[in-house]
This record gives structure tokens, sequence and C-alpha cells, in this order.
């Protein structure tokens, strides 16, 4: 099953998304796509319906993000073998892990607004995994058991904010707009092996990143029973679980994002992003 969510910021409505990529509303069956919903095992009844017993979306209305107020997202960085060797890093010894402020999420196709002082903006396409029960101290061969689904990432990073100054890289990770998440959730039953998926990303037409999740250091459910050990994992958490090599900052010299630029991101079965590059005014 592919969830979705559509409509301008405070008007988003719940969607059904069949094999062709058409959308269809399912608000008469769940007010929206938030963690309570994932919990409550609503949506198991929307898996049954015929999308064409559903009222199509018409259109093109802005696609928001497929979840409504996640408590919780989180990062991993440094977790792709080509990632690590590109910027001069070793593996590290367990999952490096930091906080994206939720405020930072916004719409697949919404634009990526730089703060006026940017310079060292880069992007990084990632899966992101979705938490569908509550997870603590759950062990690497249950954790999957724990995932809802899965969607796309982009974690924009503003390079000097995360690595240049003092404290905490959730500085460089968290300005408004540097969350792109969806256009889809898709349910774990459709990706049924997390470490299969290709991920891309192109900027201006230019494959920048091109890699697969079996790279990563530290698989999906090795990194839902890790941060299951550290505190409590909710319903309609994010995980975006790490980028491959192809980052800006890794680029010799270094490539940044510039006022005008296009993103895209696409990935196996969750779905294309496409971001247009603006300066915050």
């Amino acid at each position: 099953m592919k969830l979705a969510r559509y409509g301008e910021p405070g008007l988003e409505r719940p969607a059904l998304v069949d094999t062709a990529g058409r959308m269809y509303d399912i608000s008469d069956h769940v007010g929206d796509i938030t963690p309570a919903v994932l919990e409550s095992g609503l949506l198991d009844a929307v898996a049954q319906l015929d999308p064409a017993s559903l009222p199509p979306v018409e259109g093109t209305p802005r696609i928001a993000p497929p979840i409504a107020d996640p408590q919780k997202f989180i990062g991993i960085g440094l977790n792709y073998s080509d990632h690590a060797a590109e910027i001069g890093m070793e593996k590290p010894a367990e999952p490096v892990v930091f906080t994206k402020h939720v405020s930072c999420i916004c719409g697949p196709d919404d634009d990526v607004i730089l703060p006026e002082w940017s310079q060292k903006a880069d992007w990084e396409v990632e899966l992101g995994v979705v938490i569908g029960a509550r997870a603590k101290n759950v062990a690497p061969e249950a954790a999957l058991d724990h995932v809802f689904g899965y969607v796309l990432v982009n974690d924009v990073s503003e390079r000097a904010a995360q690595l240049e100054g003092t404290g905490q890289w959730v500085k460089g990770k968290s300005f408004d707009t540097f969350g792109p998440v969806g256009p889809w959730l898709v349910t774990k039953d459709e990706l049924p092996d997390p470490q299969a998926i290709d991920l891309e990303l192109r900027l201006n037409g230019e494959i920048m990143q091109k890699g697969n999740t079996s790279a990563m250091f530290f698989t999906v459910a090795e990194l839902v029973s890790y941060l299951s050990r550290h505190f409590t994992l909710l319903p309609g958490d994010i995980i975006a679980t790490g980028t491959p090599a192809g980052v800006g900052h890794g680029r010799r010299p270094p490539r940044y994002l510039q006022e005008g630029d296009v993103m895209e991101l696409s990935a196996t079965a969750l779905g294309k992003q496409r971001q247009r590059v603006v300066r915050e005014t």
C-alpha cells in the first residue's frame, strides 16, 4: 500500500496511491495519516479498499509530507561505506545519531529555502524508515516488526553550521525546509528487503548520488534495535538512515547548493522528489 497527503500547509488530506501513481481521497475513512492512526490499525482497512470506489484527487495539488506531526526525526551519519570513504572516515564503532527538528519537514516538491547567510548547503538522498509500533529494547531480529513502512528523504544540510562551529549537528540539519519527505509512505510489505533499495539524486540534471542500501554499515533492523535501546521509538517517528557517496561536501573542490539549483531524488518504489533552491529573504 502507498499512502500520501495532499493540499496546502494546514489543509492536507490523506490519499491512497494506486499502482499508476494516481491518488484517491481517503478522508472519509481516516481523518489524516497521523502517528495515532498508524498505531490504531485503521489503515489495515484502507489497504482493502478498491481505489475505484474512492473519489479521485483532481488536478495537480501540492504533495505534502506523507505523515502528519511525527514526534521524532532521527538522522544517521556515516552509514555508507562509499560515503565514509569519500570524506576520509572509517566505519564508526556504532551508529552516529543526530536529530533533525520536525519543524524542518516539508513536502517532497516544496522549495528548499537557504538561510540568507548560507554558503555551504548540501544534499543527501536517504531511505527513511517510519515506525509503526512502539519499540523499546527490541532485538535486531524483531526490529522490522516495529516498522510501518518507508519514505524518501532529502537530508539537506548546512555544512558550516553543522561542522565548523561548536555543538551538535542538529544546527546544520534543522533549518526550515531542510527535510523534504515523501511523496509516498510505502508499507513494508511492498519493500520486504530494505537493504536492496536503489537511491539517486540529480542536481540540475547531473547525477550526483547513485547508490544502494546494501552498502549500509548498519542495516535498518540494526538501526531500529540500536536506537530503541537508547530511547523509545514511537509510531510515526522517522529515521533517515544515511546517504551514499556523492554529497557536495565530499567533492574536490566541494560543491554546494546555489539559488536556482534543482534537486531531483528517486528511490526504488518510493517515488520521486523535486526541489528548487531559493534564498531566504
